[in-house]
């Protein structure tokens, strides 16, 4: 039985003169909450996009849920929900539009779709304002609603691409929450990219922090576990002096693992942990006239 929701196996992508992605390779078990960090050009974002089977690889593997994402973007994708770097709402649409457009892509009864919006709009807080254009909302409650159109057709698998960006604490706070809540209630695994290694602490069971040569630290994460930060620190400090003096050589990877407050280094097999994506992108056949309708 596989217990892997993602396997990326010796991944490299190649952009004309760039190689955004290196031989990287990881394992992300299903069922958890997996923190993902690392500095602007390091693959994060490629990495989802293989994962989502929007962009081909160069060379290597990555599988989601036993799919090549090479072959089968479309049943990975089916599986899957992602709120990246846009929200993917409509403005000028009320919240329980915006589900109901969603809902009809996905090919959801009306029945279905009914309790579904207000299971998720009375959980998120927004169930009296659902008739609200979204347009007259605030950042965090048009995020809250993105997480909401993102699980709405109960995905095994959610990516979610730096959800707290631009909010302040108290919005950033609130979405926290409400991500933890729904991944209790909703039992998924979640992918999450961040640079905020507090909010990644606070959600995450398992770290990982990857570096522009794909270098890569896996650590145990929990609020307590604040060792992890200066690990973090570390980590990056040590690939910077890499960087400089070695010209960006692709370094050995190494686990860290956390254990009350103790770390230990084990070198990594050639096979090592994990990350994921989605994203909407599924029976594009009616997506227009649903819109349509809805709008005009």
């Amino acid at each position: 039985m596989n217990t892997y929701a993602i396997k990326i196996e010796r991944l490299t992508r190649d952009f004309k003169t760039v190689r955004a992605l290196d031989g990287l390779s990881l394992e992300v078990p299903k069922g958890i909450v997996f923190g993902f960090l690392g500095p602007n050009g390091s693959g994060k974002t490629t990495t989802l996009r293989v994962l989502l089977g929007l962009l081909e690889p160069t060379e290597g593997a990555a599988n989601v849920f036993g799919y090549d994402s090479r072959t089968h973007g479309h049943e990975i994708r089916k599986r899957t929900g992602a709120l990246l770097e846009y929200t993917g709402l409509y403005e000028r649409l009320s919240a329980v539009d915006n589900l109901e457009f969603y809902g009809r892509v996905w090919l959801m009864s009306a029945a279905e779709r009914r309790d579904r919006i207000k299971e998720l709009l009375e959980r998120a807080g927004l169930w009296e304002r659902r008739k609200e254009r979204v347009g007259t909302w605030s950042r965090g409650m048009k995020q809250k609603l993105a997480v909401c159109r993102a699980i709405l057709h109960r995905p095994s698998l959610l990516f979610l691409d730096e959800p707290t960006a631009g909010l302040d604490p108290i919005a950033s706070a609130a979405l926290r929450d409400e991500i933890a809540g729904l991944v209790s209630s909703e039992g998924l695994t979640v992918f999450l990219t961040t640079h905020n290694l507090t909010e990644a602490e606070k959600l995450c069971s398992m770290i990982g922090v990857i570096n522009r040569d794909c270098s890569l630290l896996i650590c145990g994460a929990s609020a307590a576990e604040t060792d992890c930060g200066l690990v973090y620190d570390l980590f990056l400090c040590f690939s910077i002096v890499c960087e400089v003096f070695f010209g960006g050589a692709v370094f050995s990877v190494y686990f860290f693992l956390g254990f009350h407050k103790r770390w230990r280094v084990v070198p990594a097999p050639e096979e090592a942990v994990a990350l994921n994506v989605s994203v909407f992108a599924a029976h594009h056949h009616h997506y227009r006239a649903i819109e349509e309708e809805l709008l005009f």
